[in-house]
């Protein structure tokens, strides 16, 4: 059994995980970390929400002993306290919660002491940023103990997990480290794809379990405040826009919970949720000049936020590079929730859904549903037998934007028009054959067109020579 200290440990119906979808590639790294000889070192890292505790906690609820601490932003002694009350807990030492140590390593080695067992004994540090942000010399500590007694010992699996992306690169991973080049594994955790969060609602048709991705994308926590009971759109009501829903200020805390300056973040997400935007356009936009920089790459190690560039066999110019919001519930609420504000609360929620957001919605899903057939567009390529390695984007310049774009390293590329809304071949047809005519090839490489529809079309003379998937196809 494994105990835990967290602050996020409650009984609180969103963070209430019933079930466990996916992982499992990850569970399996962590299982035979586990059971190798020697230590095991292992840094787990990704944006906030995406289920890296969850993921430690699956783990470790199979472990024989574990300890989980989860960092707090209080003293470095509060800390020490709390990790020894829990580590008594955990291994049956009733006196290691009595100790008074005076370090880190004096805790540490109390710790590793007490344990007994055949098995290594776990030790996680979740939100390890906020350890580090008291007790700077907490790396250091670690790298000391690891070279001189954890590493051959195979006694200890150390855990260190955050949610800051940079931060972890930089303290744990990063050259200038304590602790560089001696992980024995890594897990930069991504969010679920879009066939796992689509198990979240079995029940669900596939239009829908694609509309519910566009708005959670594949954050667990997200997915589960959607009720399987209710529609989607009454579930937008309810989970997002009414003044109490649970997700209502999950924009306003992620931001203030890793950074400051808060004010201008939130200019910049309400500008990139207009439309991408350039380094440039985001500066006027806000007001920031040459410091929107920072402020672009603190939103882009959070995962928030990415940067985009014209995919095609010839080098995009930097004036091309535009940033977009990369995170889907962000995108969602800073396109619905954050500019009506004041009506979602006069007239109310569920009519400034009817009047304002309803009717730009299958707009806005229209440009999801673009960026899910970039994703799923690998899953093709497995499906067909494809083994070129690979690029994947979307292409523009002033005359021209393609959705899809694979640039694949067989001299092929693949373009791609995607229709949400009703359709038919001849128009996806056109279109594509607009926009062909219109990519520079420069490689002379073999153009192969791809349509992506919600449902199928009816085939056409001219469309024999497009590959045509529909969502069920991508799902399939």
């Amino acid at each position: 059994m494994f105990y835990c200290c967290d602050n996020n440990c409650r009984n609180d119906k969103l963070l209430a995980m019933d079930g466990f979808v996916g992982r499992t590639k990850e569970l399996e790294l962590l299982e035979r970390a586990h059971a190798a000889p020697g230590g095991a070192f292992i840094p787990i890292y990704g944006r906030r929400r995406v289920g890296k505790t969850e993921l430690i906690r699956k783990f470790l609820a199979r472990r024989p002993a574990a300890i989980y601490v989860a960092g707090q932003r209080v003293p470095g002694n509060v800390m020490l306290a709390e990790l020894l009350r829990v580590a008594a807990e955990a291994l049956g030492v009733p006196l290691l919660a009595q100790l008074q140590p005076g370090s880190w390593r004096d805790a540490l080695l109390a710790i590793e002491a007490a344990w007994t067992g055949p098995t290594k004994l776990v030790l996680a540090l979740d939100e390890f940023q906020w350890m580090v942000e008291t007790s700077p010399e907490l790396p250091a500590v670690l790298q000391a103990l690891w070279d001189q007694r954890w590493r051959d010992s195979g006694r200890v699996m150390l855990i260190l997990c955050g949610s800051f992306v940079g931060f972890m690169e930089r303290e744990v991973l990063g050259k200038k480290a304590p602790l560089f080049g001696r992980r024995t594994a890594q897990m930069l955790l991504k969010p679920l794809g879009y066939r796992d969060a689509a198990r979240f609602h079995p029940g669900y048709s596939l239009t829908d379990r694609a509309r519910t991705y566009f708005v959670c994308g594949g954050v667990p926590l997200y997915l589960r405040t959607f009720d399987p009971a209710r529609s989607v759109e009454q579930n937008l009501v309810a989970g997002l826009l009414d003044e109490y829903a649970p997700l209502h200020r999950e924009a306003d805390f992620l931001l203030r919970e890793e950074l400051r300056d808060v004010a201008n973040y939130h200019a910049i997400l309400l500008a990139l949720a207009e439309r991408p935007l350039t380094l440039t356009e985001i500066g006027a936009a806000v007001g920031l000049g040459h410091n929107v920089q920072y402020h672009l790459q603190q939103l882009t190690q959070l995962g928030y936020v990415a940067r985009r560039q014209p995919m095609s066999t010839r080098r995009a110019p930097k004036r091309a590079v535009r940033y977009v919001i990369d995170d889907p519930l962000l995108r969602f609420w800073f396109r619905f929730v954050g500019p009506n504000q004041s009506r979602l609360t006069v007239p109310g929620a569920q009519a400034t859904f009817t009047r304002r957001i309803r009717p730009a919605l299958d707009a806005y899903f229209g440009s999801c549903f673009e960026r899910l057939c970039r994703e799923a567009l690998p899953t093709l390529y497995a499906r067909e037998g494809v083994d070129a390695a690979f690029e994947i984007g979307e292409y523009w310049d002033r005359d021209v934007q393609i959705d899809v774009v694979a640039v694949r390293d067989d001299s092929v590329v693949d373009l791609g028009e995607c229709k949400w809304g009703a359709t038919t071949a001849g128009v996806v047809v056109k279109e594509l054959d607009a926009k062909v005519a219109r990519f520079p090839n420069d490689s002379d490489a073999t153009l192969v067109r791809r349509g992506f529809v919600r449902s199928a079309v009816r085939p056409t003379a001219a469309g024999a020579a497009v590959r045509w998937h529909t969502l069920a196809d991508l799902y399939e």
